[in-house]
């Protein structure tokens, strides 16, 4: 974050300065909630999250290196008093992404699927041409998105937000703490339903990012998504697509997937010629969200020779998402525990098939959370994907399993080739006694479900 004294950051927070502490202290740092990754002249964000107190920290991170605290009751050391936290953190967002408005290209970044994968891409290339922030991991939600803007100072030149919505006004609100310059939408699918109840709701809830671009802005859609498409009619920014229309800035040619699941290709420029990529991070999908990057990047002026080069070099960042590994007794894990939803489901069990290649595939599969109405259809349809992969087992995890292993039994699946158990611990033992040496395997579910642990399992030989 920019430097600010504290008194400046009680002006803008509407806090009040804690006892004792000096109002030209100086906070040069970055604003952080974990009193464990603190540098000097870091400001502490006493956040109440469900299982920890950040105030029960305060000495911690001082000890650590923090120059000041925001909190919400008086504590020991220089602090700050705020009546609202998350409003506080916004407000000192709002006030950091105004200052570097002339100085940093803001990028703001959604889609039902594929965003951390596709912000990972995207900061790799960057990263090439200037100072870039990114947020770790999935950063996108009311909290993590001030979070990531306050890492970003004065010599940055690219700040890459990602921003995820669960519900229509969100990503406006997002929008409201930092105006992305650039907006990228990749798609409009099936995750979240329960929340936001049909794909019209959810599109318009993704528009948001697009309606609220400045007419010297940039919107960056997926031509291949007809509701993404239309959301070029809500922007007065100008239009850039991606994707295999016509009129797409980038297009993708000559695709092979090869044995590690990775993808080669040309990248069709529009009226350019065109540049290979060949990727190192796995799955077919991820073709489609390096074209989102390359749209992105040449439309900022960064040549596409450069961006093909970073992308070719950009290797996996955030774990549990589309992880290889080799395991113990020559089993390959693919860990893609970290979410799941319908489209990034059948994207998994596409890749896990390129990579298994003809040898034998596993599948520890889980439920896809916050799918409401559309839970029981959509884990039956899932059965009928897995189905599709030709796995030699699969183990389904929890209260949907009897829902899946329907789906993949009605596709062709003998019942023998499919377990059923409760949890992660029995998905751990049940997975440890199916894997035989050269197998595939593909572990995948909601966040919620905890299924990394088998990948962890298996990764270990039974050890983790």
């Amino acid at each position: 974050m920019i430097a600010l004294t504290a008194a400046e950051i009680v002006s803008i927070t509407q806090g009040r300065l804690g006892q004792g502490t000096d109002p030209q202290l100086v906070v040069t740092g970055i604003a952080r909630i974990d009193s464990r990754d603190l540098s000097p002249g870091d400001l502490f964000v006493a956040f109440e999250g469900e299982t920890l107190d950040g105030h029960d920290f305060v000495d911690q991170a001082r000890s650590n290196g923090a120059a000041l605290s925001l909190v919400t009751r008086q504590v020991a050391g220089p602090h700050i008093v705020v009546s609202d936290m998350l409003e506080a953190v916004s407000a000192l967002a709002r006030h950091n992404a105004q200052a570097l408005t002339s100085t940093c290209t803001i990028i703001g970044l959604t889609g039902s699927s594929g965003k951390t994968s596709t912000k990972d891409l995207l900061a790799s290339v960057l990263e090439a041409a200037g100072e870039t922030v990114a947020p770790p991991g999935s950063f996108n939600n009311e909290l993590g998105f001030p979070l990531t803007v306050l890492r970003a100072n004065l010599n940055t030149k690219y700040l890459v937000l990602e921003m995820g919505a669960r519900g229509v006004g969100h990503l406006a609100l997002l929008c409201s703490i930092a105006q992305p310059k650039v907006g990228i939408v990749l798609n409009v699918g099936a995750a979240h339903l329960g929340e936001f109840g049909d794909l019209e709701t959810t599109a318009r809830a993704k528009s948001e990012v697009v309606a609220t671009l400045p007419s010297d802005g940039i919107a960056v859609l997926n031509s291949d998504d007809d509701r993404v498409r239309a959301m070029t009619a809500l922007t007065q920014a100008r239009c850039v697509y991606f994707g295999d229309s016509g009129d797409a800035l980038v297009r993708a040619e000559n695709v092979i997937v090869g044995a590690d699941g990775c993808a080669q290709f040309d990248v069709r420029i529009s009226g350019l010629a065109s540049e290979h990529v060949a990727l190192k991070v796995a799955g077919r999908h991820q073709v489609s969200n390096a074209l989102a990057v390359a749209a992105t990047a040449i439309s900022i002026g960064i040549s596409p020779r450069a961006v093909a080069e970073a992308l070719s070099q950009a290797g996996p960042r955030s774990p549990w998402r589309m992880q290889v590994e080799q395991g113990a007794n020559d089993v390959t894990v693919i860990n893609d525990a970290y979410n799941a939803n319908p489209d990034s489901m059948q994207a998994a069990l596409l890749a896990a098939a390129d990579i298994a290649n003809g040898r034998r595939l596993g599948i520890v599969v889980g439920e896809m959370l916050e799918l409401g109405n559309q839970s029981g259809p959509a884990h039956v349809e899932l059965g009928t994907a897995v189905a599709k992969a030709a796995p030699a087992w699969v183990i389904a995890v929890g209260s949907v399993a009897e829902q899946i292993e329907s789906g993949a039994v009605s596709a062709g699946v003998s019942p023998d080739v499919i377990s059923r158990v409760d949890d992660a611990p029995l998905a751990i033992r049940k997975a440890l006694e199916l894997a035989q040496p050269g197998d595939v395997v593909l572990i995948k579910a909601s966040r919620g479900i905890g299924l990394e642990v088998v990948a962890q399992a298996l990764v270990g030989g039974g050890k983790s």
